[in-house]
């Protein structure tokens, strides 16, 4: 039993230590490179939106299906930037766990605490490498963060096209007949609008009540990610 104990609260020679250390500047590394990565994604899809508002909004007479067309790119980065999401945040949460386990403990009191087995988590999720959030929360985390505006500015430019232009819109039937493309009536186009922007807010909320569950989770030190 003894012999057992003493494995578990087993410490770090100096050794062990810097290959730690340098183990976590790695990981450092790589959150960094996918989180610049995170940013080109974003930055494609206000580019794009902008100028989608430039060609709708050029003129009275312009179309305002450009804004509708630009929802595709959209939700294109999105879902790419959901994607790189998710590989950002397992090495975010491998520098994270070395940094509340390994320097933290290590600065306050010099204890690594060992006997926790938090070495033993990280160890398993070298030997496993896995996703710590779903695909439906890394897309609601990229809309809390970021894309709310971007679809908050695209709907609201799009609503704004059909109120304003080519004349100030005078009656409900008038700017649903605006909306209208083609042979697809006003009301169905503005249906289309009113999911999509449902389906992109239920993301959110699904994202938001998942980080809550995660936050209770915390305290337990198996918990990663």
């Amino acid at each position: 039993m003894d012999r057992a104990v003493g494995d578990a609260r087993k410490t770090l020679d100096a050794a062990e230590i810097g290959a730690l250390a340098h183990l976590y500047r790695g990981e450092v590394y790589r959150s960094t490179l996918w989180r610049t990565r995170l940013d080109t994604t974003t930055n494609w899809a206000v580019v794009t939106l902008g100028i989608a508002l430039s060609i709708s909004y050029s003129s009275p007479a312009a179309s305002a299906l450009p804004l509708i067309l630009v929802g595709i790119l959209i939700c294109f980065f999105l879902t790419l930037e959901a994607r790189r999401y998710r590989y950002f945040n397992v090495w975010r949460a491998r520098c994270r766990w070395m940094e509340t386990h390994f320097f933290a403990p290590m600065l306050h009191d010099g204890d690594l605490h060992m006997e926790d087995g938090w070495q033993k988590t990280l160890a398993e999720d070298y030997w496993a490498p896995r996703y710590h959030v779903s695909m439906w929360v890394a897309l609601g985390r990229r809309i809390r963060r970021n894309y709310f505006w971007i679809l908050l500015i695209q709907s609201s430019a799009y609503t704004g096209k059909l109120v304003v232009h080519p004349t100030p819109v005078e009656s409900l039937a008038d700017f649903s007949g605006r909306a209208a493309i083609g042979p697809l009536p006003g009301w169905v186009v503005l249906a289309l609008g009113v999911v999509y922007c449902a389906s992109w807010g239920a993301a959110s909320v699904w994202s938001w009540h998942d980080d809550r569950q995660r936050a209770r989770r915390r305290h337990n030190p198996a918990s990663m990610g």
